[in-house]
């Protein structure tokens, strides 16, 4: 764990707004506060904030509900707006790749770079070939901008913006640790789009987002049986108490998990021609449709990799006093993105 106080994790996702704060202590990580609001639809539209109304009352609604006071907060976004790249430089001092940076950046980005932020990690060091391995990241101020005016508009300070897939590491390496040998994949699909992150050797290789998601198989139910978004996301959903779902709807949803996990496919295909990389050995499924059984199994079956789902929540423990731990639990692995920035804390250093 870093050094300082933990951030509240603020995670404005497609469909709902995530909140978590997290409490570390040496032996343990606890959760101590948590919100959840659904969003009405089209409040987001890759990873853009359509209506800055109601994600601020909605945030306001969910820092005031569950008591949490803390207002240093990590935010994470996504979209085509981030572009994200694994580069190769000359070796070189701290201070001249900070120098050097832009001018690198502008080789890789097809964006004019006076409008994109740009920040950077040290991958791999290779002095033998005079050479070392960067992870570029690069988003667009105004897209920045926008989430950290809405944040301070909710009366809430943004410290930290992140990429949603390097929160997910984030908290599975806690969680689980990164395999220094071999590869893993981590997949999270969310409602408007599923973020693929190729972790190889404990440093990640590969990002891609798809977008492709939950929504495109709701948009699938509502389409072949003329109903309703929200009913076709209620049958998509099992139906709950009072709603018997149409037989057909399990095979619109089989279908279309196919389709997203043709996608899937392609994207490690992808990988594994440009990487030299021989397999990965495991993928790891988190978002709000990975509770969905056919997902799971045509990813199994067109990758011919082992699913497993990832249960971000499986080590931590709830204060329960300020927590409703079942309701949280029942969630989790929609959080994933949330519980990853709150491992972020308000005295983080470089590393070089």
């Amino acid at each position: 764990m870093a050094d300082g106080k933990n951030l509240v994790g603020v995670d404005i996702g497609a469909s709902s707004i995530k909140v978590v704060q997290l409490k570390a202590s040496r032996k343990s990580i606890s959760v101590v506060r948590y919100g959840y609001a659904p969003l009405p639809p089209q409040t987001i539209i890759d990873g853009h904030i359509m209506s800055s109304g109601a994600v601020t009352e909605s945030l306001l609604k969910i820092f005031t509900d569950n008591k949490i006071q803390t207002r240093d907060v990590a935010v994470g976004v996504y979209g085509q707006s981030v572009i994200v790249r694994k580069i190769t430089v000359p070796m070189m001092t701290p201070e001249e790749l900070e120098e050097q940076i832009n001018w690198e950046a502008e080789q890789h980005i097809p964006f004019d770079i006076k409008v994109m932020s740009i920040d950077y990690e040290v991958l791999r060091k290779r002095p033998e070939a005079g050479q070392m391995d960067l992870l570029l990241v690069a988003a667009k101020k105004d897209e920045i901008n926008d989430y950290a005016a809405i944040l301070r508009e909710a009366k809430l300070k943004p410290l930290i913006v992140d990429i949603n897939a390097f929160t997910i590491q984030n908290i599975f390496e806690q969680q689980m640790g990164l395999p220094q040998d071999g590869t893993i994949a981590l997949l999270n699909v969310g409602a408007a789009v599923s973020s693929l992150n190729i972790v190889s050797h404990g440093i990640s290789a590969f990002t891609r987002e798809i977008t492709n998601a939950g929504n495109a198989i709701t948009e699938e139910i509502q389409k072949q049986c003329s109903v309703p978004y929200e009913q076709a996301e209620a049958y998509k959903c099992g139906g709950g108490p009072t709603q018997i779902v149409p037989q057909e709807v399990h095979q619109i949803i089989t279908s279309a998990c196919d389709g997203l996990a043709g996608e899937i496919q392609r994207s490690l295909d992808f990988y594994l021609a440009t990487s030299g990389e021989s397999e990965i050995s495991k993928i790891f499924v988190s978002g709000g449709s990975a509770y969905l059984a056919p997902l799971c199994k045509s990813i199994e079956k067109r990758a011919r990799v082992p699913v497993m789902m990832f249960d971000p929540m499986a080590n931590l423990t709830v204060d329960t006093k300020f927590v409703n731990e079942p309701e949280m639990r029942s969630r989790a692995a929609q959080l994933v993105v949330a519980l990853g920035l709150s491992l972020r804390t308000d005295k983080e250093r470089r590393s070089s």
